[in-house]
């Protein structure tokens, strides 16, 4: 049986929530690096403190997933960890930002801090995967690929407001600097107003979507014959996956090595760059703070404008391939601008890759899994070629920047390099058709 069309408003009902999720993510994103830096950890080991987020999305979504399908209460099936996931991102959301506040030695502040960091990825990767599955429960065929485009706007919406708050609280009057070792008002208030606002956006989609009781859903979505219900653990799983799967996983390892070091260390490339700064107490090294912020949503908007080009083109790798050259280009022009506002066109054309990123590897392999009765289960397996790639960035980091002069802009500039083997690599990927 098909399921029944939904107005455009109850598609915006379904993934507003994920607008305040996408905040918080931004807001880890693009400010992390930066507090770590200020309680005082060397630039040589900062990219060690970005293996727990991907850690955690590895463990967390799968397992989000798993336990969602087979979880039916009077809350629903998903909003219950979309609930649990957004009440502990709150919680830490008001204790990171505090980590140089509470009186402890740097040591203990930095260990405080990789706790919340922690929790905060676990907690916002618990929220986040319950958007993505209620779309696939009660969206039809015909109207998933609007669904997703709206959950798509709302996540780069998110993700301007999330990047720009600290320099929007910075011009407001806030202070931007703060005590060494101690993070400014500007981040501190960003995080305060970005928990307020999750928890908002996560209510107003609670309360304004009912999720389908058990004897309803089995309508829509009747199970597979005996014969194919057979319960397959991940291991046989990867073990029969398509050759797509690997070749696309292939793509997805060059492009988040890439992008783990462009949330690792713009903030630093862009003090070094553009206000010949390395001293992280300084008043010039927070407002490149504040500045990354403010590129970071630039590339989000470059990624809105690209997103509308790519359905232009007429096959899918070459679309997925030109994104990911621009996007390295990108990478590699931020070590020649010295100009705040010139740094605005490499993150433009990050963008392009960041587009492609979001939409061509899970079309490409939805296509290869076509007729898959464990589409679910492969999806939740791909993550880890999200997640895999930035806990080995992460774990290189350290002796990479040394390799290239220990300037945090060249590692920018690695980034670049890696997605022009991306863009390389998708060639590799072999449709389902051939």
């Amino acid at each position: 049986m098909r399921l029944p069309d939904l107005t455009t408003r109850q598609m915006y009902n379904l993934s507003f929530g994920f607008f305040g999720v996408q905040i918080a993510y931004a807001l880890q994103s693009a400010n992390i690096s930066r507090i770590f830096a200020t309680l005082g950890a060397d630039p040589h080991s900062l990219s060690y403190f970005w293996i727990l987020p991907p850690l955690m999305g590895m463990i967390v979504q799968p397992l989000v997933g798993t336990w969602s399908d087979k979880t039916w209460c009077k809350w629903g099936r998903r909003k219950p960890y979309l609930y649990l996931g957004a009440i502990v991102a709150i919680l830490v959301m008001v204790l990171l930002p505090n980590s140089g506040s509470l009186n402890l030695s740097v040591k203990a502040a930095m260990s405080f801090g990789l706790v919340m960091l922690m929790l905060l990825d676990t907690s916002i990767n618990m929220a986040m995967q319950p958007f993505k599955m209620m779309v696939g429960d009660v969206v039809n065929e015909e109207q998933k690929a609007e669904a997703y485009s709206i959950q798509s706007l709302l996540c780069n919406a998110g993700s301007l407001v999330g990047f720009l708050f600290p320099y929007i609280f910075t011009w407001i009057g806030i202070s931007n600097v703060a005590p060494e070792g101690m993070i400014p008002d500007s981040v501190i208030y960003s995080f305060y107003v970005g928990a307020a606002i999750l928890i908002l956006c996560v209510l107003f989609t609670g309360f304004n979507v009912k999720e389908m009781a058990p004897e309803e859903y089995a309508k829509y979505h009747p199970a597979p014959a005996k014969t194919e219900q057979k319960s397959e653990g991940f291991v046989r799983l990867l073990v029969k996956a398509p050759a797509a799967f690997w070749q696309i996983g292939l793509v997805q390892f060059f492009c988040w090595f890439a992008f783990l070091y462009m949330w690792n260390y713009t903030t630093g490339g862009v003090a070094e760059n553009v206000w010949n700064t390395t001293d992280t107490a300084s008043a010039d090294y927070q407002a490149a703070g504040n500045w990354t912020g403010v590129l970071f949503a630039v590339q989000a908007v470059g990624s809105i404008l690209w997103a509308m080009v790519l359905p232009k083109f007429k096959q899918m790798k070459t679309a997925y391939s030109v994104s990911l050259l621009l996007g390295g280009l990108g990478f590699v022009l931020t070590y020649f601008v010295h100009d705040q506002y010139l740094m605005f066109v490499p993150f433009m054309l990050i963008g392009c890759g960041w587009a492609a990123m979001l939409s061509m590897p899970f079309a490409l392999l939805t296509n290869a899994l076509s007729g898959s009765n464990s589409m679910g289960a492969y999806l939740g397996l791909f993550n880890c070629t999200i997640c895999l790639p930035q806990i080995i960035a992460a774990l290189m980091g350290g002796v990479i920047i040394k390799l290239v002069g220990g300037t945090q802009i060249m590692m920018l500039v690695v980034a670049g390099i890696c997605l022009v083997l991306g863009a390389a690599a998708v060639y590799v990927i072999k449709d389902k058709k051939n």
